[in-house]
């Protein structure tokens, strides 16, 4: 039995070496699929982890691109990560062990996240005891086709390891902005692909109510300024995957109603 590490990768030259320095050793492949990085990330990779198999493909949303990798994995066992994490080192000997041991309670496992917002870690607000599948047989789970958000398709029974993953959520405030902005136009393009509709209320108050929901039922309140912060900008990704919604719903209305085929 061998482990395959899949990671799907945009501009992570920083985040990756962090990555496959750790787990270069532990795996027995490596399958990156990149979206045409702009920054070292190709370089980086095939310079310096002979066990790197790179591949470039076109970023069409998390769930194919995630499943492509998973396609191009030859070993029993994924190990699927963000650029971004990294197990400790309980986790990685819990890894081995599952990989190596001839019997398996589980064909699925569960991670714990040790989420990190630049220098703090995050305990509360939704983001403490998180855990994700992320160590799986290659032939039990498929991911969702979700361009965000996706979810892992299994009907197996999952197990959680020991041990958790550390999680660097963003490198400056700019940089979590941006990715929030990413997120939530591929948010707003997935609800409007599923048909769902807008109200200007719900657009006004759902991000009212999401920061009292992980500031103050979540205890976010207790990590002090930095689950301020967590609140703030979870609260800001709400009121923009709805105003982008309405924005592109009345788009096409007003074509319509001039007798245009909207792009």
């Amino acid at each position: 039995m061998g482990l395959s590490l899949a990671v799907i990768t945009y501009n992570e030259e920083e985040n990756i070496v962090r990555l496959l320095d750790f787990l270069s050793d532990t795996v027995d492949e490596i399958i990156v699929v990149d979206s045409y990085s702009t920054d070292r990330t190709k370089e980086v990779c095939l310079q310096n982890y002979p066990k790197v198999k790179f591949f470039e493909k076109k970023f069409n949303g998390y769930g194919e691109q995630k499943n492509h990798a998973l396609d191009l994995c030859s070993q029993e066992w994924i190990l699927f990560l963000d650029a971004d994490e990294v197990p400790d080192k309980e986790l990685r000997d819990s890894i081995k062990n599952i990989v190596n041991s001839k019997k398996h309670e589980c064909s699925i496992y569960k991670i714990l996240f040790n989420n990190h917002l630049g220098i703090h870690l995050i305990k509360y607000g939704g983001w403490g005891n998180i855990s994700r599948e992320r160590l799986f047989r290659k032939d039990c789970a498929r991911y969702s086709d979700d361009k965000v958000h996706e979810y892992l398709i299994t009907d197996q029974k999952s197990c959680m390891l020991t041990g958790k993953i550390d999680h660097y959520t963003y490198k400056s405030i700019c940089h979590h902005i941006t990715k929030i902005n990413k997120y939530s136009d591929m948010m707003a393009e997935k609800m409007f692909e599923r048909g769902k509709k807008y109200k200007n209320f719900k657009i006004i108050v759902s991000p009212i109510f999401e920061f009292i929901k992980v500031f103050v039922f979540k205890l976010g309140f207790l990590d002090g300024f930095a689950g301020f912060y967590v609140a703030k900008t979870m609260s800001y990704y709400t009121f923009l995957k709805y105003i982008k919604l309405r924005e592109r719903i009345r788009i096409i209305e007003l074509a319509k109603k001039k007798g245009d085929t909207p792009c």
